[in-house]
């Protein structure tokens, strides 16, 4: 899976505070928490944020809670 794109600085200050490289972790089909990863990804939007903060399924669902599902109002 591709990481989605951000700046240098802010991929830096990820590294610095962390002491992750979240590219490396996506590259690498890892998990930036966790050493035993769950990539059954609920839905898009959790296979998005993976692109974007390197969180599995399972981590995603401690940081963020589960998702409820989606309703569109009319």
């Amino acid at each position: 899976m591709k990481p989605t794109k951000k700046s240098k600085e802010i991929d830096n200050l990820i590294k610095d505070v962390i002491g992750i490289d979240r590219q490396e972790v996506i590259k690498n089909n890892t998990c930036a928490f966790c050493v035993e990863p769950n990539f059954e990804f609920r839905n898009e939007i959790s296979v998005q944020e993976y692109r974007i903060s390197g969180l599995c399924q399972n981590c995603q669902d401690k940081v963020f809670g589960k998702d409820e599902e989606i309703v569109k109002k009319d």
